[in-house]
């Protein structure tokens, strides 16, 4: 087969190698991938939103599977570009992918059934959304639309609020995406990510796992793209495990069909577990990032056919066989990061990790220049590490990230500390 996977950072590495373990797998392309994927596969120089010339392309090169990583195309409709020209690809297509696309969508197709999630209004006005955060104590404003993970903002007051809606409505800091907000209330509990995949009628679930948003140890400081992640989740217990699928899933692959929306591909479910059980924070229509990284890292099944039954409608019909132990997985960032961030930093120690057997450092924001490997990006680089349980992972992932420097490095030296009962991970 030849497969195309569209996007640039850490989770298409991660997509890229693990298609590239499949026997089914002969010949693998990225657009417009990034350095690290170009060591392993071809790189196509098109960009993701660019959803005609890289249909034009699948069609020309005669690919057998293209599979989706970001969620600006499927926004745009490359699904139903590629589906009404005869090509397979994995992802939603674009009614379903509005989850993403639009919070206030995903918030009222919530409200239609019945799923837990925290309660919400919606604005299209700043001077409305202050009148009503005048009455909370606390809340989370986020635009509407996309925002590259960055448009949530905790608040812990009437002035904290006001400020996000002024950043998201009048400053325009996302662009269109904050031509609406979302006002939720707080909720309280412990985050966790889960991922599955589905055909719009059978569910296949992912390895659970937790993100951490937060650049600073101990979650503070403003939201990322996310530091890093790992999995499973102890949070998702058995119980917590069927109440997702129960409450969460399965009402909304059955109120999207009700409303003429079949959705097939991965989806992505950020939930909040409070005492009352688990809430959606948000769905996404593609795989988490960093997410990704560690629940590949622990699947022993091979992902191309999943993907491929996922798209038949026959998820029914296959099984995914996982890792026994955990993966965690530490996002390095350039300086600044996530404001604005340092470029063109001289990144060494790559070469001793080459041959690490028990991991794998996958690229997001890299480059070459006469063969030395600098900073491009503000998510640099995701070590992920596999271990026998999560403190083993944890003592891997972070003896490999020690080998690893440049100017203005930065990372969080925590990540996993919840399952590991709050001991602080590394160093």
């Amino acid at each position: 087969m030849k497969i195309l996977v569209i996007g640039s950072g850490g989770r298409e590495h991660a997509l890229v190698w693990k298609i590239r373990q499949s026997p089914r797998t002969d010949k693998v392309y990225c657009a417009p991938g990034n350095a690290g994927i170009g060591e392993m596969v071809e790189l196509v120089s098109t960009r993701p939103e660019e959803v005609e010339k890289l249909s034009d392309f699948a069609e020309k090169e005669k690919i057998d599977l293209t599979v989706v990583g970001p969620e600006l195309p499927l926004t745009l409709g490359i699904v139903d570009l590629f589906e009404k020209r005869g090509l397979k690809i994995f992802g939603p297509n674009r009614g379903a992918a509005r989850l993403e696309g639009s919070k206030a969508f995903a918030k009222e197709i919530m409200e239609e059934n019945r799923i837990p999630t925290a309660a919400f209004a919606t604005f299209s006005d700043p001077d409305s959304a202050k009148r009503y955060v005048a009455r909370k104590k606390s809340c989370v404003v986020k635009a509407d639309g996309l925002a590259g993970g960055k448009g949530v903002t905790v608040c812990s007051g009437r002035e904290e609020a006001e400020a996000a809606i002024d950043d998201i409505m009048v400053r325009k800091a996302f662009g269109c995406a904050g031509d609406k907000v979302v006002v939720e209330e707080l909720l309280i509990g412990e985050e966790a990510s889960f991922m599955a995949l589905t055909d719009g009628e059978h569910i296949i679930p992912l390895a659970s796992s937790q993100d951490h948003k937060r650049v600073f140890d101990g979650d503070r400081g403003p939201n990322t793209g996310g530091m890093g992640a790992y999995s499973p989740a102890p949070v998702v217990d058995p119980a917590v495990h069927r109440d997702i699928l129960e409450q969460i899933l399965k009402p909304l692959l059955a109120g999207l069909k009700r409303k003429g929306v079949r959705y097939q591909g991965v989806l992505y479910v950020g939930l909040m577990i409070t005492d009352d059980g688990p809430k959606v924070l948000e769905f996404n229509a593609r795989f988490g990032d960093p997410e990704c990284q560690p629940v590949l890292m622990r699947l022993k099944s091979d992902l191309v056919p999943l993907l491929e039954a996922a798209i038949e409608g026959r998820l029914d019909q296959v099984e995914t066989e996982w890792e026994d132990g955990a993966s965690v997985c530490v996002v390095l960032c350039a300086g600044g990061y996530p404001g604005p961030y340092q470029k063109e930093k001289e990144i060494r120690g790559l070469e001793d990790l080459k041959d690490w057997g028990r991991g794998f450092v996958f690229h997001a924001g890299t480059a070459k220049r006469d063969d030395q490997w600098v900073t491009s990006g503000g998510r640099v680089l995701g070590v992920t590490a596999l271990g026998g349980n999560t403190e083993k992972a944890v003592r891997e992932v972070y003896r490999a990230v020690d080998r690893i420097q440049w100017e203005g490095m930065h990372y969080r030296k925590d990540i996993a500390r919840r399952a590991l009962k709050d001991k602080v991970a590394g160093g």
